[in-house]
């Protein structure tokens, strides 16, 4: 096996109708895609081009709006060539490096969601030691642990996963997500402890300390003045959606690996699309549209643009 894993390839047989829909599915997806690029990056911009939003909170927004472009790139060249393409295959060693990206990037936002939930907690909570706090360097550290500590733990993952043997070739989804596990021929305690550590680290870990720090800050908000919770409620009810719409995409992914051979083609398609096509939307409009400054920001940008256009 080792020395026929550059030449093996596998089957993504999780499409649904596609010699009939292909472009259909080609023109819907490719927008899809563009506007996904274009909407998060335009936040990214606005946010780096504006001082006045060179903050953590920020920052993380941007930091997690650029990661849901990578994510988006992960999964969405591989779907337009599927689209077009009599076969639906892919290299193992690709399928392994598309498995990594997706899940390392899912965990990173989790990582940052945290990290968002904290600042909010000391803007909130203890004003005063806010600056020294959130300093630069902290915000530094906090960004490189939230895509460096999930890149290690999922490379290890794959370590371990990827000269296991195979009984199976054809995955039964649309992209590498957990569904590969289902190839191997037999399953191992190893992998499937350490899959359960990186879960708790990853998933359970922050999920648990974002909901503590916003138990608190809503503790803090009650008991404070009515300014105090007008704040509270404009910063952190985008983070709160954008949280919601996340761990709907993690849900929907143990679902399809729990219940993956008892699910149609057609439910685990639109399953998976929830995580690939709702979530990287959903993020750019909510900051767009709940975030004040970010919104005037992204106004102004606009009426220039359409002033220059005319």
């Amino acid at each position: 096996m080792d020395g026929e894993v550059n030449e093996t390839y596998l089957t993504l047989d999780g499409h649904v109708e596609l010699y009939k829909y292909r472009y259909l599915y080609f023109v819907v997806t490719l927008t899809v895609y563009i506007f996904i690029v274009i909407s998060n990056l335009t936040i990214v911009y606005v946010i780096w081009t504006h001082e006045n939003l060179h903050e953590p909170m920020y920052v993380f927004i941007a930091a997690l709006l650029l990661n849901s472009v990578v994510f988006s790139t992960n999964i969405y060249p591989k779907l337009l060539s599927d689209f077009l393409s009599e076969k639906q295959i892919i290299s193992y060693s690709a399928c392994y490096v598309q498995f990594f990206l997706y899940y390392c990037l899912g965990a990173s936002e989790f990582s940052l969601l945290a990290a968002m939930a904290y600042d909010r907690y000391v803007s909130i909570c203890k004003p005063l030691q806010y600056a020294t706090i959130m300093g630069r360097n902290t915000v530094s550290i906090y960004l490189s642990l939230a895509w460096l500590v999930p890149a290690c733990l999922i490379a290890v993952m794959v370590i371990l996963n990827v000269n296991v043997k195979l009984c199976k070739y054809n995955i039964n989804g649309i992209l590498c997500n957990n569904s590969i596990y289902g190839l191997h021929c037999v399953d191992s305690k190893v992998q499937t402890v350490f899959g359960a550590v990186v879960l708790v680290l990853t998933l359970l870990f922050p999920l648990l300390f974002i909901v503590f720090t916003y138990s608190r800050i809503l503790i803090m908000s009650y008991r404070s003045s009515k300014e105090v919770r007008k704040k509270a409620a404009q910063t952190c009810s985008p983070h709160l959606l954008v949280l919601i719409s996340f761990s709907c995409l993690c849900a929907f992914d143990v679902i399809i690996a729990r219940l993956g051979s008892n699910l149609t083609n057609l439910i685990r398609l639109i399953m998976t699309l929830q995580a690939v096509l709702y979530h990287p939307l959903f993020n750019p409009i909510i900051y767009g549209l709940k975030m004040k400054e970010i919104s005037k920001q992204l106004r102004r940008l606009f009426s220039k643009a359409k002033v220059m256009h005319f």
